[in-house]
C-alpha cells in the first residue's frame, strides 16, 4: 500500500470509524453477532421461470430449453434489511472491504448444496468505464473470496480471464421492463479467445440479480464456447417489477 493510501486511509479511520452496520460496534462492518443473524435462502426456485420449487435453484424440466443456465443459488433473501443495507454500501458507498462478510454468505450457502465442484469460478466483469468509476469489481471481489474459502486446503480456480464486457450498458437496476433488459445486455460480453472452457463445470458469481438477464447472457455464450454446465451464485434476488 502506498504512503499517500495509507494516510487516506488513517484519516478515514480517525474521523469515519468502522462500526458495524447492524450494531455500531466498532472495528468491523458486519460484527460476528450480526453475521449469524443472516439468514440463509433455504427454499429454492428455478432461476427462469421463478415458479417450480427444485434443489439448489437447478433449473427445471419446463425451462431445460428456454435459457443455458443449469442452475442459480440465492443465498439470502433481498428482503432482509441486513442483506439490502450491506449490498447498498458495498456497490454505491464502494466500501470493498465488505466482499468478506458477504463473500462467507457465499461460501456458507455453496457448502450446503449439491451442485458439482466446478472447474473454475468466474466473476461477471463490468465494461472498464464501470470499473474505472467504481475502483473495484464487486463480483470478481467475491468470486475471489469464494474460490479461496470453498475448500479446507485448496483453492478453486479463479479465472478473470475468460470473460469479457466489451460493450458499455445502462445499469440493468435502472430498467424496469423486462425485455428492455433482455435487450440491454444482448451482446455485451464475450468468451476470450484463449479461454478453455470447452467441457468445464463453470460457476458465476455475481452480487445481486433481478430478471437475471447479465446472467442468462453469460451462461449462453460459455455454453457457446463449449462449456459442459454453467451455474451461478448471487447474494440475493431482487423481486421482478
Amino acid at each position: 500500500m502506498s504512503l499517500i493510501k495509507k494516510i487516506h486511509r488513517f484519516v478515514l479511520d480517525t474521523f469515519f470509524p468502522i462500526r458495524c452496520l447492524s450494531c455500531q460496534k466498532e472495528g468491523m462492518w458486519l460484527c460476528e453477532i450480526c453475521q449469524t443473524k443472516i439468514l440463509l435462502q433455504v427454499e429454492h426456485v428455478c432461476p427462469i421461470c421463478e415458479k417450480m420449487i427444485t434443489p439448489d435453484g437447478r433449473t427445471c424440466l419446463g425451462c431445460k430449453n428456454k435459457k443455458s443456465l443449469n442452475g442459480m443459488i440465492v443465498t439470502c433473501s433481498y428482503k432482509q434489511s441486513q442483506v439490502a443495507q450491506l449490498i447498498h454500501f458495498f456497490k454505491y458507498r464502494f466500501i470493498h472491504d465488505l466482499h468478506v462478510p458477504l463473500g462467507k454468505l457465499l461460501v456458507a450457502k455453496l457448502q450446503k448444496t449439491d451442485i458439482p465442484l466446478p472447474n473454475m469460478v468466474v466473476p461477471v466483469p463490468l465494461h472498464p468505464r464501470r470499473l474505472r468509476w467504481r475502483g473495484f469489481n464487486q463480483s470478481a471481489l467475491l468470486a475471489e473470496h469464494l474460490a479461496k474459502n470453498l475448500l479446507l486446503g485448496s483453492e478453486l480456480e479463479l479465472r478473470q480471464d475468460v470473460l469479457i464486457r466489451h460493450r458499455h450498458t445502462s445499469p440493468q437496476m435502472h430498467i424496469k421492463d423486462y425485455w428492455a433488459r433482455q435487450s440491454n445486455i444482448a451482446g455485451a460480453f464475450s468468451v476470450l479467445p484463449d479461454a478453455d472452457v470447452k467441457n468445464k463445470t463453470i460457476l458465476l458469481v455475481d452480487d445481486v440479480a433481478t430478471t437475471g438477464s447479465t446472467i442468462f447472457e453469460c451462461a449462453k455464450i460459455l455454453k457457446i464456447a463449449g462449456a459442459k454446465e454453467v451455474f451461478a451464485i448471487v447474494i440475493a434476488r431482487q423481486t421482478k417489477g
